[in-house]
């Protein structure tokens, strides 16, 4: 990943910390109720990786056999491949057959590119409804579904969004990602997008770039977390931001947080698993839980040690 990408001697430079609970994340979760375990899920964005090999892949796994491996490390995948392509049942039902040994896995696919990014919400029905009969195909395998609108789609464009996101499917929960500038540039603008999603309950995707601050927005309309995480290589300051997520999931849990989809990114993809093993690691310890974590045959070190 690409976005909010900074140099490496600018990285101390960063202020990393997060920011505190805007007033509806906190009315949010105090107004949770649910007497469900806390659910906890943390993983990749692609299980396509050639550098993972001889690392949490056998060294001649075939690329057809990677998501079979990939499952045995993690609960979950964010599923870029349905932001690219469009698949029916019948490819879905393959996949969702290679995660089958894993019996907590959970796919989160991405919405179509069609839909958010070129027709920008526009007469997409049809293709919305491909999407969808495709996707059910993971049955108990689905997890919350990701909408990721592009970095050129402004606040103007917020009654076609609005039109759209009401239409949507209410039982599979749906998270959106927002990127341009203008969404958090204004308490009026970010109010309007967020109670909007907090009224259709829908989520907010979090995600925590180097270059992109304001993308920090820490805004919980529903009582579910998605991070998108995004390190840089195993950076000092890798670390110590995931300590700090800890902690905040830890607060939002104790105020009523129901669950948190935590999945990592690197601008270099093969260092992922090192840092999300970290983050598994981190939650177990703190919150007692029993994660499985990622086998290794070897670690990187990363760029930085």
């Amino acid at each position: 990943m690409e976005f909010g990408r900074v140099k490496p001697e600018e990285l101390f430079e960063v202020d990393f910390s997060l920011p505190p609970d805007p007033e509806l994340t906190i009315n949010t979760l105090k107004a949770s109720k649910n007497d469900k375990p806390f659910q906890v899920h943390v993983g990749c964005a692609k299980w396509g990786r050639k550098e993972w090999l001889s690392k949490i892949y056998p060294p001649k796994t075939k690329e057809a056999n990677f998501l079979e491996e990939y499952v045995k490390h993690f609960d979950c995948i964010e599923l870029n491949a349905t932001f690219y392509n469009t698949y029916g049942p019948e490819t879905i039902n393959k996949w969702r057959e290679k995660a089958d040994q894993n019996p907590n896995f959970k796919f989160c696919p991405k919405f179509s590119q069609t839909i958010s990014h070129f027709r920008r919400f526009k007469n997409a029905d049809e293709i919305t409804t491909q999407y969808y009969e495709g996707i059910m195909a993971f049955g108990d395998k689905l997890g919350p579904l990701f909408l990721q609108v592009g970095d050129n789609f402004t606040p103007k464009s917020l009654p076609d969004l609005k039109a759209y996101l009401e239409k949507l499917p209410k039982d599979v929960p749906v998270f959106l990602e927002l990127r341009h500038k203008e969404w958090f540039a204004s308490p009026e603008t970010r109010d309007a997008i967020f109670n909007l999603l907090h009224q259709l309950n829908i989520g907010a995707v979090i995600t925590d770039a180097s270059g992109r601050r304001d993308v920090v927005h820490m805004e919980l309309p529903t009582p579910h977390a998605f991070i998108r995480f995004v390190g840089n290589s195993l950076h000092p300051t890798d670390y110590t931001r995931v300590d700090e997520w800890v902690e905040r999931i830890i607060h939002w849990h104790h105020m009523g947080l129901q669950s948190v989809w935590f999945f990592m990114h690197q601008h270099d993809e093969r260092y992922s698993p090192e840092l999300a093993d970290y983050v598994i690691e981190q939650l177990n310890k703190r919150l007692q839980l029993k994660l499985h974590r990622p086998q290794f045959m070897i670690r990187d070190r990363g760029l930085f040690d």
